[in-house]
């Protein structure tokens, strides 16, 4: 089974951190966006993922590529690439991979982290959308249903139609017949909101064709597609995953941790207090400071630093700084 994943937009909501890397190659508590993903259909699906599919602006080098190869060799499967010149929508996104629409595919677009306590059975559905419940569906494409049979969708209805959110991962038995009707709707220009062209026009033409459609549910659908949005969802996963965490468990000198708090390997912390709901990557180096509610990326540098709702860069130096702050990889900042 193939598994494709769309990501060649620049995230410009989560700039300045997407100048230099991709959205799901953003790491939080210490995981990429994407290998996340990854993860959670390893545990969850009843069938394993054979190649996966990166769909990639057209400015994306092997600096990106590697560690797409590198994650994709750790879960097993072979890493391709293919290229999205321009975004003109998911539908055209997905027909940017045509040549591997073939046989079980699985597509999911990778501006969210979702998980279920449930193995996913895919059984011999034609497909599977995986929704979640959400209190306002007009901000979503929603999915109408019967049972656990899909009906139709409908991009961010005006009115109530269906509260279960289509969070961007799909399933097909048929790689090809999904490939048939994506091509149908760009030949035929089938546009909608925006001037896009939507994976769920083709999906609505495959079930009046009488394609099956089953539902399949998520217990946690978190975004990390806004600065604010990244930050919490780091905080939730930091709190899931490190709920204990004490000096004694982190021998850095004079320094308290207030759990929940990921630190990554390497890390050198001094005379600081730490967290809660923060998240430190590898060979970061803080000192007499004091951070909370905040996002650290790798080799980053703190001295004299008292900061919540912060997200620093890699290879960041920082000196004498109060406040929130958003500064990108490579840079440096001494208000001294």
């Amino acid at each position: 089974m193939k598994l494709i994943i769309p990501m060649a937009g620049r995230g410009t909501r989560v700039r300045p951190h997407s100048h230099t890397v991709p959205k799901p190659l953003l790491p939080v508590a210490g995981t990429m966006i994407v290998e996340r993903i990854v993860e959670t259909f390893n545990r969850t699906l009843d069938r394993p993922i054979n190649d996966i599919v990166y769909i990639l602006g057209p400015d994306f080098g092997e600096d990106i590529k590697q560690p797409l190869r590198e994650m994709s060799k750790r879960h097993g499967a072979n890493a391709l690439f293919k290229v999205q010149e321009t975004a003109l929508g998911t539908a055209h996104a997905v027909a940017c991979a045509e040549e591997e629409l073939e046989g079980e595919v699985i597509i999911a677009f990778a501006d969210t982290i979702f998980d279920s306590e449930e193995p996913f059975e895919l059984g011999d559905a034609d497909s599977v959308i995986w929704l979640k419940k959400v209190e306002d569906p007009s901000r979503f494409g929603v999915a109408v249903y019967d049972g656990d049979t899909i009906t139709g969708f409908v991009e961010k209805p005006e009115e109530f139609i269906s509260d279960l959110a289509i969070i961007g991962v799909y399933y097909f038995k048929d790689g090809e017949a999904l490939k048939a009707k994506v091509e149908e709707v760009m030949t035929n220009d089938m546009k909608g909101p925006g001037g896009e062209y939507f994976l769920t026009a083709a999906l609505d033409m495959m079930i009046k064709e009488g394609k099956i459609f089953k539902t399949a549910t998520v217990d946690e659908w978190l975004d990390c597609g806004t600065l604010p949005a990244w930050l919490e969802t780091t905080g939730i996963i930091t709190e899931k995953e490190y709920e204990e965490g004490s000096t004694d468990q982190h021998p850095f000198k004079e320094t308290k941790i207030i759990p929940p708090v990921y630190i990554g390997e390497g890390v050198e912390i001094e005379n600081s207090i730490i967290g809660p709901k923060v998240s430190i990557e590898a060979h970061t180096s803080i000192k007499n400071s004091t951070i909370q509610h905040s996002i650290i990326r790798d080799h980053a540098m703190l001295e004299k630093v008292d900061t919540k709702g912060s997200t620093i860069g890699a290879h960041t130096s920082l000196k004498n700084v109060k406040g929130e702050v958003h500064i990108g990889d490579h840079s440096a900042l001494d208000i001294g």
